[in-house]
This record gives structure tokens, sequence and C-alpha cells, in this order.
């Protein structure tokens, strides 16, 4: 008999992660005594509130190697990819750029790809890249799309479903030497992985907050100063934030998103390691229950608490159903309301079936021992319940 935990095992930490109580405490005076507009420069409470929003654009620079002034704030990845994308497109096309071509991966965030598809409407042309059954892209794939003139190229760091950390650096630099400007959706990695804006050569990264055990509702958009990249803003406003995303700065958010940029930069090996030691344990524990268990996407390359595992007998639908005490999911929370099969699944090539069979499991920073033995013992126990009910049923 497996023992019912005393509240819901989470399991679902690239959906979101729950706020660290760290940054809770530094965001909570925000909300209170420090309550000033940031860009009410002209009184105390204005330019107490402004400082501290510096202060935390400049931890959110350190953890990528860019400066503080190369940090945009937004209200999280979704807006930080739409202003990246259309924002490059469309200030180059206003200003004669004849290229047109928009380079992405199938295996993109939602965001991205619809952001790239909208432009189509505008004259653009997307160009959408299949994946190595691995999850990861050819170089040689991107080599031969870079032939036509490119504009943008769009490749994730770590992939939200499978974890696939893609391996940006000889990435860029094909899209740099041809000229073309590199944007990363780095909702999955910034705080998780290295990243280095100099070292891998990037103009444009995304960021969310609430990927990194900070708040949700907000996120950055990091804009290189050196060669300047010119973006167009999507609308109108107060031209706050060098003019690319007018609005009243959320001081308490900014406040946590900088807290857990710093709380990510000072304990991401720790974390990493820990974490992916727990992942192993748990996959260990699946392959000796679980007899044909599928992991999807590269082994080596991947975020060290993600794994998108395929299921022989079971729908993910199903196991679902008969865990309520565990918190897993089939693939992207921002696509929870589709039927169909994860298209993330379907470009590594998995069928219909098979994709219907899998789940995504996020370890994070607060997954405990204890939380890997009631998870590895529930699935096994579930799936093997399931699987013996379909055989039953098959055979009457």
């Amino acid at each position: 008999m497996i023992a019912r935990p005393n509240r819901p095992v989470y399991l679902d930490n690239q959906a979101t992660t729950a706020c660290d109580p760290r940054v809770v405490q530094a965001m909570l005076p925000f909300f209170t005594e420090h309550f000033g507009n940031p860009h009410s420069a002209e009184h105390a409470l204005g330019r107490q509130a402004e400082a501290a929003v510096e202060a935390a654009r400049a931890e959110v620079a350190a953890v990528i190697g860019a400066t503080a002034r190369e940090i945009v704030f937004t209200s999280g990845a979704t807006e930080s990819n739409n202003i990246a994308i259309k924002g490059a497109a469309r200030h180059a096309a206003r200003g004669g750029d004849p290229r047109r071509r928009i380079v992405t991966l199938a295996t993109e965030h939602k965001c991205v790809l619809e952001s790239v598809a909208d432009l189509r409407e505008e004259g653009f042309e997307p160009v959408v890249l299949p994946v190595r059954a691995d999850g990861t892209l050819d170089p040689d794939r991107l080599a031969e799309a870079l032939a036509v003139p490119t504009l943008l190229v769009s490749i994730m760091a770590v992939n939200n479903e499978t974890g696939v950390v893609q391996d940006l650096r000889p990435l860029a630099a094909l899209a740099k030497a041809a000229g073309a400007l590199v944007h990363t959706d780095a909702a999955q990695g910034f705080g998780k992985v290295p990243l280095d804006v100099e070292a891998l050569g990037l103009d444009l990264v995304s960021i969310s907050g609430h990927k990194i055990y900070g708040p949700k509702g907000v996120g950055a958009l990091y804009v290189r100063r050196r060669p300047r990249v010119r973006l167009a803003a999507l609308f109108s406003g107060g031209a706050q934030e060098r003019g690319l995303r007018s609005g009243t700065l959320p001081a308490p958010l900014i406040v946590g998103l900088g807290e857990a940029a710093r709380l990510a930069r000072m304990e991401m090996a720790e974390d990493a390691a820990r974490i992916g030691a727990l992942r192993d344990t748990l996959l260990a524990r699946l392959r000796a229950g679980i007899p044909g268990l599928v992991v999807n996407g590269s082994q080596a390359a991947r975020l060290p608490g993600n794994l998108n595992l395929t299921f022989p007998a079971a729908s993910a639908a199903e196991l679902i159903a008969a865990l309520p005490d565990l918190c897993v999911s089939t693939g992207s929370a921002c696509s929870s309301a589709e039927v169909e099969p994860s298209y993330v699944l379907r470009a590594l090539g998995l069928s219909d079936d098979a994709a219907g069979r899998t789940l995504r499991i996020g370890l994070g920073r607060f997954t405990t021992p204890a939380d890997i033995d009631f998870a590895g013992a529930a699935l096994i126990a579930a799936h093997t319940r399931l699987a013996n009910a379909h055989i039953e049923a098959q055979v009457t």
C-alpha cells in the first residue's frame, strides 16, 4: 500500500515553480510601505522603488553576462518573444531591409511559432525547421535555410516539454556568419543552465519569472546594445523601458524576479546536481518497474529536472486520473486545452498513439527524496493496474 502524502506531490516544474519564500520576503515590502511608482522620481518613495527596480535589472543581467541597460522588463516570456520577433522584423522592414526570411524550429513554444506565423501576413517568410529524433537541430539544416538572406533566427535554449537543451553556440555562429539576428526563448533555461550572451553570440533573449521560483506575471527581454539591436515597440504609451515596453513597471514583481535571478545565479550548480540526481533515481526506479518505458529526447543534452516518458500500456490521461496525489502533465501548460497530441512529440517522430501515452515530469528546487519515492511507487502501481485492466478487457 502506497502511503498517501499530506498534500499532492508536485512534479510539474516546467509548467511553473513555487515562489521561493526568500523571493516572497523580498517582494512583500513593495506591496505595502515601499509602494511608490518607480517612474515617480520626483519624490523619495518613487526613487526608492526605482532603485529597487534597477537593482533587480542588474541581477537579471548578471545571470546571462549582460549589462543592466540591456534588460527590458515585460509581463513574461510570451510578451518578450513577441517583442523580440515582431519588433525585430517590423523595425527592419520599416528601415528598408529587404530580408524577409525568419527561421525557427518545429519544437518551439507556441508563442514563438505563432509570432513567426503572424508575420507572414506582413510579407515575411517563416521557415520552420525539423529537429532530429533526439530533439536537437542539425546544424546542416540551419545552414541550408541560411542560404537565403535571413533576418532572424529564433531557437529556444531548453524545450518546455522534452527538456532538450540546444547547442546554441554553433547554431548562433552559423546565423551570425549569415548576418542574421539570433533570438532565444530562454524561459526554461534562464537560471537553470549556463547562458552567456557574449560567448554564445545572442542578440535577444526572453526570460520568465515564474519558471525560476519567482512570481508570475513578470519577465524580461535581453536586447543587445553593442552592436545595437533595434526593435519596433508593439504598443504605444509612456515610452518606459527604452521605449520598447510602455506601462508602469510592477515594482514588487520585478523585485521578486531580481531576487529569483540572484538565487538562481548563486545556487544553479548546486540545484542542478541535486535535482539531476533525483531525476536519475526516479528514472531508474520507473525503468525497473515498467519494462518498455521510453525516454523522449536527448538524455545527455537535457534539463536536469526533466523527464518526458512514453508508457507502454496506459495513456497519459488514464495515469493522471489514477494519480490524484501526483501533479504531472501531458505537455505544455500553454496547450492544455488541446485534445490532439503534442506537436513537439510529433516533431520528434512519435506517433499519435505514443504521444498519447506520454507524460512530462518536472522536478525542481523543492522536490524531495520522499517525493521521488512516492512518485516512483505510485506511477509503477498505477501503470501496472491499468495495463492489467486493458489485458482483462481484451480477454473478455
